[in-house]
């Protein structure tokens, strides 16, 4: 399947090495599916009747969705790479990834969340699986 994450690498001019372009694109596509997914889970939350409760959810969601969104930025630019810079965002994703799933499944009951901590455990395995192929 063409996508445009994997479109846009295929026209990088440079060579990017010796990175694993069909994990690069699932990860970019993982962590720009689970920011969107954070998000409306914690718009989601937000019209609850039990809203007080899920304040904690609603943070992890937040927190979870902007690391995911810095993560998909900086595995779409390569000019200077530096393969410590992003093993640690990869590293920090799969932790905030980690840490909302265990959240959002606490409140599965709710098909929001239950959504959620399913984007969330898809993209902390890309990540896991990008990690594993930095040199």
């Amino acid at each position: 399947m063409t996508t445009t994450v994997k479109d846009m690498l295929a026209t990088y001019p440079a060579d990017l090495g010796e990175v694993d372009r069909e994990k690069l694109t699932k990860c970019i596509e993982e962590c720009i599916a689970c920011a969107q997914a954070c998000t409306a889970c914690a718009d989601a939350c937000l019209s609850e009747g039990t809203v007080g409760e899920l304040t904690k959810c609603i943070r992890t969601d937040m927190d979870c969705a902007d690391i995911c969104t810095a993560t998909a930025s900086v595995l779409s630019r390569h000019t200077g790479y530096d393969a410590n810079v992003t093993r640690a965002i990869l590293q920090a994703c799969a932790t905030a990834c980690k840490a909302c799933g265990n959240e959002c499944s606490s409140h599965a009951d709710m098909e929001h969340c239950r959504v959620c901590a399913e984007a969330c455990r898809s993209c902390e395995h890309a990540c896991n699986q990008l990690i594993q192929t930095l040199g």
